[in-house]
């Protein structure tokens, strides 16, 4: 705690006491300067990361936070302060030139997918009205290309397999067919790889995705799609979850998220 002087006390002090105390004090304040100063910068940077945008760019080239100029720190944003740091130099201005259309673009596009031919045509009466019998002749079609999308088509699959017994033996044999991905269940490895590219890839909620297969005329609950996903993590991720948890520890540095993971697994 600083000691407090009074008037009287610093008129029975020498000079050279009165200098020391000087000296001390200056060093005090600049101590306390200094620290504050770090403590606003926490604080800046502090609600930046809580309340700041999630990019780390500035909008304007000149807005500063807490940049050392001379020696010192200045964290008021003042343009004017690291004015004197520019050469002098005016920027130069580039026309901004509307960028060239790459040529063939739409060809290298289209190349590799699928093209139906969609034809549209007059009938022979329709013709005969328009330019009377006989009185036409047909030109090189008119080509204009479209992308066509289609949403996702659901259907039924019904397997059928066909059992064989033997006429002197008692053996069944099976036609070869895959395998359920969970037996007795209306899953299937397509629907599945679905709901998870929708999850884990677009971050589609299940609730959501319950809503677009009503759409579709589907009723898929939530609760289905979660049981479904679950086991088949369990049962055919498993061993991929359990290859990259042990691959972790071999890391001398670890993502905070995936050390929880770890601890938490591990306890």
């Amino acid at each position: 705690m600083a000691l407090k002087y009074t008037e009287e006390k610093l008129n029975s002090f020498d000079k050279e006491t009165l200098i020391q105390l000087f000296l001390s004090q200056q060093e005090q304040l600049e101590n306390i300067d200094h620290n504050l100063q770090l403590v606003l910068e926490q604080l800046a940077d502090l609600k930046r990361h809580r309340f700041g945008r999630s990019s780390e760019r500035h909008e304007s080239d000149e807005q500063i936070s807490f940049m050392e100029v001379d020696g010192k720190i200045v964290f008021f944003n003042e343009s004017e302060a690291v004015a004197a740091e520019d050469d002098g130099a005016e920027p130069e201005t580039v026309p901004r030139r509307k960028p060239k259309k790459k040529q063939g673009k739409r060809e290298e596009d289209l190349d590799g997918l699928p093209v139906v031919v969609i034809e549209h045509s007059m009938t022979e009466e329709e013709l005969a009205a328009r330019f009377g019998e006989g009185g036409f002749k047909q030109l090189p079609d008119e080509v204009c290309r479209r992308y066509g999308f289609t949403p996702a088509k659901v259907e039924v699959e019904e397997h059928h397999v066909k059992v064989y017994a033997g006429k002197k033996t008692d053996e069944i044999v099976k036609a070869p067919h895959p395998e359920s991905l969970l037996r007795g269940s209306l899953v299937s490895p397509s629907l599945e790889a679905a709901v998870m590219n929708a999850k884990y890839v677009n971050a589609v909620p299940l609730y959501r995705q319950e809503q677009e297969f009503e759409r579709y005329g589907l009723h898929i609950s939530r609760q289905n799609m979660a049981n479904w996903t679950i086991q088949c993590a369990d049962r055919y991720l498993a061993v991929l979850y359990d290859y990259l948890h042990e691959k972790m520890y071999g890391y001398h540095v670890l993502q905070a998220d995936e050390l929880c993971e770890a601890s938490h697994n591990s306890s």
